[in-house]
């Protein structure tokens, strides 16, 4: 809950935002590092969208990204497969790791075409993600979490850090923190609620924004922190941060798979990154924002080899 409670701004009613015209989330976009990190990322996305290939196969790279993120979130949740293997099989339903790729590929392949339910019903379409992530069999599909049902674990796989991120091999590393436990069902409830207000709120215009790196981050880093279903919350929060790019509009045909990037910066990384979220302080705060940042520039250099690729006829 820390993380939303940052300098008193996590409001008790979200109404405050209609009422008021204030978006909660304006005074994290002053954070310290914060302005430069959305600066960066602007530029990296625009250097993207810029490129000769968008202009006549900007299709081709948004399916390519949906893949390359879908993989990459699958290993951040247990299934590290290479991305050849991902591309070439058919039966996800096969064993444990094959389930865990095939949600994240079903999740991928929808969240893009739920912009329109997003906007004014952000929680419906979390749940049709788990639904698609968990699938019908699962009783517990397309719901919260009830009182004393157990979220899974975030981080069931160790990722190394790719060398040549800011978190490779020789990067300095503070100490991580073990994670706390999700909250119950009733406080869930009750933070979803509100994060759905402040989201709606900002889709019809109320007040300041926030720049779309600092929401998607909160997104990203609230439903972590809520881990709200039983299963999947991981790939979900994810999701749920390229859509709000994609409604932001700062990647509007979601070719940036910031997944990949976190993939890349490591499980080390993400975990440390998210107990600054958890725990609120101004410098956890930045720090998750940034974090969030390097691993959009990341997929961004992701999709650029992609479309260099193409211009060289390899793709």
């Amino acid at each position: 809950m820390a993380g939303l409670l940052y300098r008193g701004w996590r409001p008790g009613p979200y109404s405050r935002v209609v009422s008021t015209g204030t978006d909660p989330l304006a005074p994290l976009a002053e954070l310290p590092g914060v302005p430069e990190a959305v600066a960066e990322v602007r530029k990296s996305v625009d250097r993207l969208y810029g490129h000769r290939v968008m202009r006549r196969r900007a299709p081709e790279v948004t399916s390519e990204a949906a893949l390359r993120g879908a993989r990459a979130s699958a290993a951040l949740d247990g299934a590290d497969w290479p991305l050849e293997e991902v591309r070439r099989r058919t039966d996800f339903g096969a064993d444990a790791e094959a389930r865990t790729v095939g949600a994240a590929l079903r999740v991928s392949a929808e969240a893009g075409q739920l912009l329109s339910t997003w906007r004014h019903s952000p929680l419906q379409v979390l749940a049709r993600l788990h639904l698609l992530a968990a699938g019908d069999a699962d009783g517990t599909a397309g719901r919260p979490r009830r009182a004393g049902e157990v979220a899974e674990a975030l981080f069931p796989l160790e990722l190394k850090a790719a060398v040549g991120t800011e978190d490779g091999p020789d990067a300095p590393r503070a100490p991580i923190a073990d994670l706390p436990p999700a909250p119950g069902a009733e406080e869930v409830a009750a933070r979803l609620d509100q994060l759905s207000t402040l989201l709606v709120a900002r889709t019809e215009g109320a007040g300041a924004k926030a720049p779309a790196l600092v929401v998607a981050a909160v997104v990203h880093g609230e439903l972590l922190a809520l881990r709200p279903f039983g299963s999947h919350n991981g790939v979900i929060a994810r999701a749920a941060q390229r859509i709000v790019l994609i409604a932001e509009g700062l990647d509007p045909k979601a070719i940036c798979p910031a997944e990949v990037g976190l993939a890349e910066l490591g499980t080390e990384a993400y975990r440390r990154a998210l107990g600054g979220y958890l725990a609120g302080t101004p410098e956890g705060m930045a720090g998750w924002i940034d974090h969030c940042g390097q691993a959009l520039r990341l997929g961004t250099r992701e999709s650029t080899a992609v479309c260099e690729a193409m211009q060289r006829g390899m793709v």
